[in-house]
């Protein structure tokens, strides 16, 4: 009996139903990144930035490396919160990716779409 390879682990982005595969050994952003996908914003790609965030919905992933709290608050890490770029999938997962461009609206930095739109 000849061992196979295990299947590389599916990645899912809720808000937009996309999903790619991705090596058990590497990070969640280069999984993406190997295969010229766009679902998880990219910065640094080496957890300085900050702008990968992610919250992990449902599945295993497991730490490449430290996460900065600068970027996700012990609150956030047990809500599931992490950097795409310091994790890799152990098993399938479904990902909702934290825009920070969401804030921006919700704190009245950005006209509503209502405003733009009606012009």
């Amino acid at each position: 009996m000849v061992n196979q390879p295990s299947p590389k682990p599916t990645v899912h982005i809720v808000q937009t139903g996309e999903s790619y595969v991705c090596s058990e050994s590497q990070s969640l952003l280069q999984g993406m990144l190997k295969l010229g996908r766009k679902c998880i914003p990219v910065g640094c790609v080496n957890g300085g930035c900050g702008v990968c965030k992610v919250r992990v919905v449902k599945g295993q992933v497991s730490k490449l490396g430290p996460v900065s709290r600068a970027h996700v608050s012990a609150q956030e890490d047990e809500q599931g919160y992490t950097l795409a770029c310091r994790v890799a999938p152990t098993n399938e997962v479904w990902l909702e990716v934290a825009c920070k461009l969401e804030k921006l609206f919700s704190k009245g930095f950005a006209a509503p779409k209502s405003e733009i739109f009606n012009k």
